[in-house]
């Protein structure tokens, strides 16, 4: 571990009123210390616990999250500006991650046979392999850690989590969860550190695996670090994610989605729909129904049920998101509608679209996370997924086309990124594989494919 000690005090702060909610310390690097020393400790125990054992506790978890939901949803909302609505249904996908990953680990992680070419018999089988460590941002505070949490639980390995600042109650909520829903002490702790106590994490003896969430120079540097450490990485990072409308396109679906893809979570979200790809021959007639919709979305306190948009996690990350706004109309974007930001208390900033956005423009080659859309007009469905494809990022993206096998025909054999939505727009599923390519990062979650990431897969062979 490094050997400074760390007594620098930070503060977490509700974006919706700019006030302080709470202040934390960071901890010393001996507590760090003897924190990864329980973790290991309480792994070399865990990972003889049955898949029934150990489903049975997270099945409690996921009871545990909906019993604490209230305080849990006001909490995320309070620390990062999510509508209180949204935080509950994030609450509700966690719990369903809890319930899928204990009701599906024994067949997935299952030992196999195979016939040797002697005539022998060989046995494939997946243990665990010891302290996970996640770093991970803030704009799901409960989902990001519940996914990489959990599945890994299920899989017999401890795990730790270094959260992002700003959401650093959440963090802690959670952790008391999972002890009052009978986690082991040791198998789920949060470090309260900064960066060069995580350096110290990554490259600890006892850390088998690391996992980020972030962006994709957040992802390089992890990566950097992680691999001069010879330590296995999942990185999930950003994207400018296209959703392309063709010319067959149900216009009234197509702007109801889109819309939504674009402003849910705020429009702070890794997977959100960002750049807009409309073929020439409907350009017009979505471009102005999506416009007026978006228009038409009440800004305000996320507490407040009838608003469509909460405030921005942070002020920083407002004056960033404005900048790009402000640097793609001097390269010839045109803002259709919103594009100022709000006066007054809290770091609010209006539903906004852009059209005549090109390369060279942040709109189009960056990923802006904020309720920010990119209008951009295609000649074609060929022309749409060249555009869709013509970006550094490969995270999700979608399809809008009443043809839906020739949507699902461009979107296995075409489509450049991880994750396509069909006539729609979604996050997560439990049962589906989450993750991306190209600067989007590597690896998958859920759907028995992130259990598979942190496990030795051993081979038997018996003659």
């Amino acid at each position: 571990m490094a050997t400074n000690n760390k007594t620098d005090n930070f503060k977490t702060i509700n974006p919706t009123t700019g006030e302080t909610i709470a202040t934390y310390t960071y901890m010393t690097d001996e507590k760090v210390e003897g924190i990864v020393e329980a973790s290991h400790n309480a792994f070399l125990k865990w990972r003889f616990k049955s898949f029934e054992e150990r489903g049975e506790i997270i099945k409690s978890i996921a009871k545990a999250l909906q019993d604490n939901k209230d305080d849990l949803a006001q909490l995320m909302t309070d620390e990062m500006g999510k509508l209180l609505q949204q935080s509950q249904q994030e609450i509700d996908l966690c719990s369903a991650i809890c319930k899928y990953s204990a009701n599906n680990a024994s067949e997935i992680l299952k030992q196999e046979t195979r016939e040797l070419q002697d005539g022998g018999k060989g046995i494939i089988s997946y243990s665990p392999i010891g302290i996970i460590y996640g770093i991970q941002p803030w704009n799901y505070p409960a989902y990001q850690v519940i996914r990489y949490a959990i599945t890994n639980l299920m899989a017999g390995n401890s795990v730790l989590l270094k959260h992002a600042s700003n959401v650093t109650g959440t963090a802690l909520l959670l952790e008391s969860i999972f002890k009052k829903a009978g986690l082991p002490e040791g198998l789920f702790t949060v470090l309260i550190i900064e960066h060069d106590q995580s350096d110290a994490i990554v490259e600890h003896k006892h850390v088998r695996g690391v996992t980020l969430t972030g962006s994709s120079g957040a992802g390089r540097t992890i990566g950097e670090k992680s691999g001069a450490a010879l330590k296995k990485t999942v990185l999930e990072l950003g994207s400018n994610d296209a959703y392309i409308v063709l010319e067959d396109a149900d216009l009234d679906t197509a702007v109801e989605k889109c819309v939504k893809g674009r402003i849910y979570n705020n429009g702070e979200t890794c997977i959100a729909a960002k750049r807009f790809i409309v073929v020439d021959a409907v350009y017009d007639q979505f471009r102005d129904a999506f416009v007026n919709a978006m228009k038409a979305l009440k800004v305000g306190n996320p507490n407040d049920n009838d608003n469509d948009l909460g405030p921005m996690a942070r002020e920083d990350l407002r004056e960033k998101l404005h900048e790009q706004v402000e640097k793609s109309v001097e390269n010839g974007a045109q803002i259709a509608c919103g594009g100022k930001k709000i006066d007054g208390k809290g770091y609010y900033y209006p539903a906004t679209v852009l059209e005549s956005v090109k390369p060279g423009q942040p709109a189009y080659d960056d990923e802006l996370f904020g309720p920010v859309a990119s209008l951009i007009k295609a000649k074609d469905a060929e022309d749409a997924m060249r555009i869709a494809n013509d970006s550094r990022f490969g995270l999700g993206g979608g399809i809008f086309s009443k043809d839906t096998d020739r949507a699902t025909k461009l979107a296995a054999e075409h489509f450049d990124t991880g994750m396509i939505f069909i006539n729609s727009f979604g996050l997560a599923e439990p049962n589906m594989p989450f993750g991306g390519v190209k600067d989007s990062g590597f690896g998958r979650e859920h759907g028995g494919f992130g259990m598979k990431e942190f496990v030795n897969v051993k081979s038997i062979m018996i003659s």
